[in-house]
């Protein structure tokens, strides 16, 4: 049972009872090239008691791109402690062809190196009647290799006919978050290639268990914790894989995004930043109708959420008001809701 639903102990942080954790880097580690503040350290002290895996929907690099990048940053990964999209995404493709077939690309080295790695060859062009499509994101897709997998998808037949050759996207997330902002995410490539050949893909990222597993069996993880600051990705994943999951508010979803999630992608624990990992997590009470968080309370009248303490912390105004909002079962649009609480 999540956290926001359970009597807790005080002492308790969200490491408690964990036997790894898997990161998320986009919005969680970093933003663009730069860490986010208090990431680094944060991670650094669980790696020194436990493992840490650092997954990522992002195929425009390879694990050693990123292991590269993380090492920049003060992390210490190698490249085995990277689990991609494109690894989760190699799973996929191995039932539906065998090593040695040729696999159009559309993407970066992320995919070009896990294909390699499998015995796969590999190929830009439809015009080489490509056995499947691995399509993923890198910043430099354009029409063109938009319009090659839409060639090769449709070589069969036309949009939406059957007998069309294998298509795995490595993600489906709608945006990114980068150093200037949120911008188009390879959800919103692979959009445009469904337009033209009338399917979808097989997805391997988050929020398909492909990657959990990927994760999981590399590091022989039972109880482990996924960390996200995506509800649609992130947090819906582990909650599909049986995962524990924490949202931390650093990259795309805020505290409105976080109030308004529906049942598939609440999280077990929020947190503005990762120090809050090591610190204990407040217990969630019930009390005259109402929830309270150390100082902060909440309560649902009616149509209306109603703060009856603002507390000392916004983070546990919004822990309260999560857990009156989601066990009243009242769409969020069907409620009043003060302003505060989104900030």
């Amino acid at each position: 049972m999540s956290p926001l639903f359970s009597s807790r102990r005080v002492t308790a942080t969200p490491l408690d009872g964990v036997d790894a954790v898997f990161a998320d880097l986009d919005g969680v580690v970093y933003a663009g090239p730069h860490a986010i503040p208090h990431a680094v350290e944060s991670l650094n002290r669980v790696a020194g008691s436990l493992p840490v895996a650092y997954i990522t929907n992002n195929a425009s690099r390879s694990d050693e791109q990123v292991a590269a990048h993380l090492t920049s940053l003060g992390l210490s990964p190698t490249p085995r402690d990277v689990v991609t999209s494109p690894q989760a995404a190699m799973r996929l493709l191995a039932a539906s062809v065998a090593p040695g077939a040729l696999v159009l690309v559309v993407g970066g080295d992320g995919i070009v190196t896990e294909l390699e790695r499998g015995g796969y060859r590999v190929t830009r062009s439809a015009d080489d009647a490509p056995d499947a499509v691995m399509q993923g994101f890198h910043p430099d897709v354009g029409w063109r290799q938009l319009a090659e997998a839409a060639f090769a998808l449709n070589a069969h037949g036309g949009p939406g006919e059957p007998g069309g050759i294998p298509w795995i996207a490595t993600n489906m997330d709608w945006t990114i978050p980068v150093e200037r902002g949120i911008a188009p995410g390879n959800g919103t490539l692979v959009s445009a290639v469904h337009t033209a050949a009338g399917r979808f893909p097989e997805v391997a990222g988050k929020p398909e268990t492909p990657i959990f597993d990927e994760a999981r069996e590399r590091f022989g993880a039972e109880r482990p914790l996924m960390i996200g600051d995506r509800l649609d990705t992130d947090i819906r994943g582990a909650n599909r894989a049986g995962i524990a999951s924490l949202v931390v508010l650093t990259g795309i979803d805020r505290a409105k995004q976080v109030l308004a999630a529906d049942a598939a992608s609440r999280p077990d624990f929020i947190v503005s930043d990762l120090r809050q990992l090591h610190e204990p997590y407040p217990e969630i009470e019930r009390r005259r109708g109402g929830v309270r968080v150390r100082g902060s309370e909440v309560r649902i009248e009616g149509r209306r959420v109603v703060i009856e303490r603002d507390g000392d912390d916004p983070l546990d105004l919004l822990r309260a008001a999560c857990a009156a909002i989601w066990e009243n079962g009242t769409a969020i649009h069907a409620l009043e809701v003060p302003e505060r609480l989104y900030r």
